[in-house]
């Protein structure tokens, strides 16, 4: 690790930015170790938390001790004894000073053998019973005492920290202890008096002081409230700007929606849309029309029907001379927007065309071309459409599909010729925490129920005894005309013997010895591109019974006809992955049936499985996952330029969450630059949080 060497003034003159090597007790070794635990300065240190606290109570005289006290006691091992042959074993010690005796159980404490022995002096800590007319503690806790830690209750309180090899949480505390006699100089509050007693908030540098050494646990709980409010404003704070910049700096091109154009494009779609729909669409026209870019998120559950309000979006725009880009994370879904934008757009003049890294030479350069001069409309694509040499003569609006699989750089380098109207959508049903934090900077529009005439989905986990009987369903499925998914974790077996099955070893068992009177067929990503269409164009038109697959089929794929899924070691699925899964049936009238194939002892594993059979409500599904995951599994924050919390949690704090949002997005309201002297300190602690991850260090 690089280091900075401090003269004897500035190292009398403790700064945040300090490098923790010139601290007392650290040095460049031990800074080395600090840095993997990602502390360089004296602000990384004050903000390296601990993970659990000890309150040691006040310590007393063994002989003064009563029943039912808790009570901290010092003194010298006098013997210990291990009881293996009890039916609960126990380590016994008994110790003494210069007033009494006392017996210290600990139950299955064989691990004690060797750390605990006569004539050591120890501190425990814990509560008094009475045993057969004498004095005891039972699995207190306790420190052995030695020169470098003497009889001193106090050095036993506080913060217990995240170590790793080279560095204990006692010699982290050993460092910070100091650090915190300079908080005056080191901490600036970011509110006023008002507004810290109307938010019943302690001030910021008691804060950081109480957190690592707490006085107690009500001052512990308000310093934790304290630095998790900060942690989630200034997140809030940071998403504010970003939105403020892009609707007040940046300028789209219109899109009005007349009587006329609205019913035009609506003669496009066979059926009424539902009252999300129109609901959804009503918004996104209203954001459309204005010079202000819009940007809005369009979540709903599996099929409720965001691609038709997406063409709509799209539609608007071409009918205001604009062109569109639609951008999906696979291939294959971007193949099946495009199939569904030519069945709704059948002898339009609109133009419209689909690229995908398979589009190569003469071809790609005449398309590219095309898209450039603006002869082309609608096009559509995976990631491929941010390749450089891809330009748009006027684009009116992006569409991006999955957007989480994405972030927000990449959705960036799409609006780097001009600012268009963008529109994000999401199959993943998003929790109302994560949609106020990854993405926070835009408006949301929820379709909520599915379209009518969609059946039932009736989920069944199944274990290996009933596989049979399954097998048995299914074959009367299929003899009844209806068509099958069969998805596995895995395009290939492992080499390790770990029995995940894998797709292209089942596809020969389902096909030859299970199925072998249907067509079954494979279907992977590393196939080759005009293989994978053939294979799902030949599944859409009825000429495959069962497709065996990974989670390649997991977002957009749509055939009404196939009405069972079938996902081989669910276990090892993500409560999303199998929410979406199951989203692929249940897209006709007809009733459909997924069908979890699973053996695990896994307790989480359990949960989903049992969540997938109770609900078929995404949203509840996702806050489900939310818990088992937490937000930092399920959608990076880096991802999305957001940093990391430290403290805070938007699952567990999400009533400070709101709290931090509403006061966040007035404050930009009223000083959008953060120019005004009482914003001096907040507006330094954002620039340090966010840096340049969402384009904070232009801000005047």
């Amino acid at each position: 690790m690089a280091t900075t060497k401090l003269n004897t003034k500035q190292k009398n003159q403790i700064n945040l930015s300090m490098p923790v090597q010139f601290l007392k007790g650290v040095g460049p070794a031990r800074a080395e170790t600090f840095a993997q635990l990602g502390v360089e300065t004296v602000g990384d240190l004050l903000e390296y938390f601990p993970r659990d606290w000890n309150f040691v109570p006040e310590p007393c005289k063994i002989g003064r001790m009563r029943p039912n006290q808790t009570v901290t006691v010092f003194g010298m091992v006098e013997s210990t004894d291990y009881q293996s042959f009890r039916r609960q074993p126990l380590f016994e010690a008994m110790i003494s000073d210069d007033t009494g005796v006392c017996r210290i159980v600990w139950f299955h404490g064989g691990y004690l053998r060797g750390q605990l022995e006569p004539g050591q002096i120890i501190m425990a800590s814990g509560k008094v019973t009475l045993y057969k007319h004498q004095l005891q503690m039972t699995n207190p806790k306790f420190f052995v005492l030695d020169e470098e830690h003497p009889q001193s209750a106090d050095s036993f309180s506080g913060g217990i920290y995240p170590a790793c090899k080279g560095l204990t949480s006692r010699q982290i505390k050993r460092v910070i202890a100091p650090v915190l006699d300079h908080l005056n100089e080191l901490v600036s509050e970011f509110y006023d008096k008002g507004f810290l007693k109307e938010a019943s908030l302690i001030s910021r540098k008691d804060a950081f002081s109480w957190i690592h050494l707490p006085p107690d646990e009500e001052k512990l709980s308000q310093a934790k409230r304290r630095l998790k409010y900060d942690e989630l404003f200034l997140m809030q704070l940071g998403l504010a700007l970003r939105r403020y910049k892009v609707l007040h700096f940046s300028k789209a091109v219109p899109c009005g929606c007349t009587d006329k154009i609205d019913s035009r494009i609506r003669k496009r779609f066979p059926f009424l849309l539902t009252e999300d729909q129109d609901s959804c669409i009503s918004e996104i026209a209203a954001d459309m029309g204005k010079s202000e870019p819009m940007n809005r998120l369009l979540q709903g559950d599996v099929g409720s029907g965001k691609t038709v309000v997406a063409l709509y979006a799209a539609l608007l725009a071409v009918a205001n001379k604009m062109q569109v880009a639609i951008m999906a994370p696979t291939e294959i879904l971007a193949g099946q927007h495009f199939l569904s934008i030519e069945r709704y757009l059948k002898n339009s003049s609109v133009k419209r065309i689909l690229i995908t890294g398979g589009l190569t030479g003469k071809k790609r350069s005449q398309v590219i071309k095309a898209i450039g001069s603006g002869e082309i409309d609608i096009v559509v694509g995976t990631v491929a459409l941010l390749q450089s040499d891809i330009e748009f003569q006027k684009l009116g609006v992006v569409i991006i599909d999955e957007q989480h699989k994405f972030g927000v750089a990449q959705r960036a380098e799409l609006r780097k010729q001009a600012t268009p109207h963008c529109l994000v959508m999401t199959a993943t049903p998003i929790p109302r925490t994560l949609a106020m934090t990854a993405f926070g900077d835009l408006d949301v529009s929820i379709i909520r129920h599915s379209p009518p005439g969609r059946g039932a989905v009736v989920t069944r986990w199944v274990n290996r005894y009933n596989r049979p009987k399954a097998y048995e369903f299914i074959r009367e499925r299929l003899k009844a005309k209806k068509q099958a998914y069969f998805v596995y974790p895995r395009i290939t077996a492992a080499e390790q013997a770990d029995e995940v099955k894998a797709a292209t070893d089942e596809w020969e068992q389902l096909s030859k010895k299970v199925f072998p009177e249907f067509n079954v067929e494979l279907l992977h990503g590393q196939m080759p591109s005009a293989k994978k269409q053939q294979v799902m164009s030949e599944f859409r038109k009825g000429k495959i019974d069962v497709l065996v697959s990974t989670i390649v089929v997991e977002v957009g794929v749509d055939v009404p006809n196939a009405t069972i899924m079938v996902v081989e070691g669910a276990d090892r699925f993500g409560l999303a992955q199998l929410h979406q899964l199951r989203g692929r049936i249940g897209r006709s009238d007809a009733k459909s049936y997924c069908l979890l194939f699973a053996e695990t002892d896994n307790e989480t594993a359990k949960s989903r499985l049992e969540i997938m059979i109770r609900s078929n409500d995404g949203f509840e599904i996702a806050e489900h996952d939310l818990r088992l995951r937490g937000p930092g599994e399920m959608f990076s924050t880096r991802q999305h330029g957001l940093p990391d919390l430290k403290i805070a949690s938007i699952v567990d704090d999400y009533d400070l969450l709101v709290m931090a949002r509403k006061n966040a997005f007035e404050m930009v309201s009223q000083d959008p630059m953060l120019t005004r002297a009482e914003h001096r300190n907040i507006r330094r602690a954002l620039l340090k949080k966010f840096g340049d991850a969402i384009g904070l260090a232009d801000v005047a």
